[in-house]
């Protein structure tokens, strides 16, 4: 088991132009906390959503089946309800509601007391041409870094 878990959705930043970001805790089943321990999630292709009675919940993300379980394990794929203030729900939901905008998890951790918690942002998608000018942008990057390399040498 890894000490530090980190899970990361690394085409969130490409893909959307982040707003607002907040931290929120998951309702989790024992066997889905204890394979995220095990750092078995992904959260790359997951999005939140609004149900009717406006609570958030991540839907499609994806948590293995923990293997020393037999039947009393949880579905890799089911929705799990997402913990945030009233306010801060309700800022949400209003944004969400009025703008078009969506929120997307940005990353899955495991904090200080040994809790399951997820970083949400409030985000608005790129079109192709800020793409391509962020695909720029790491090339030239790179390209600097690396002649920077050379020059120190």
């Amino acid at each position: 088991m890894q000490n530090k878990i980190n899970i990361k959705n690394k085409r969130a930043r490409f893909e959307y132009e982040l707003l607002d970001t907040y931290t929120a805790g998951i309702v989790l089943a024992g066997t889905e906390i204890k394979s995220i321990r095990y750092g078995k999630a992904s959260i790359a292709e997951s999005f939140c959503e609004f149900n009717d009675r406006g609570e958030l919940f991540v839907i499609n993300m994806q948590i293995d089946e923990y293997s020393h379980a037999y039947h009393f394990n949880h579905k890799p794929k089911a929705e799990r309800k997402l913990l945030l203030n009233k306010r801060e729900l309700n800022k949400l939901h209003k944004e969400v509601k009025a703008s078009g905008l969506t929120i997307v998890p940005l990353s899955l951790f495991i904090n200080d007391r040994g809790l399951a918690k997820m970083q949400i942002a409030l985000a608005k998608g790129k079109k192709l041409y800020d793409k391509r000018d962020t695909i720029r942008d790491r090339d030239n990057k790179r390209n600097l870094d690396r002649i920077k390399k050379s020059f120190n040498s």
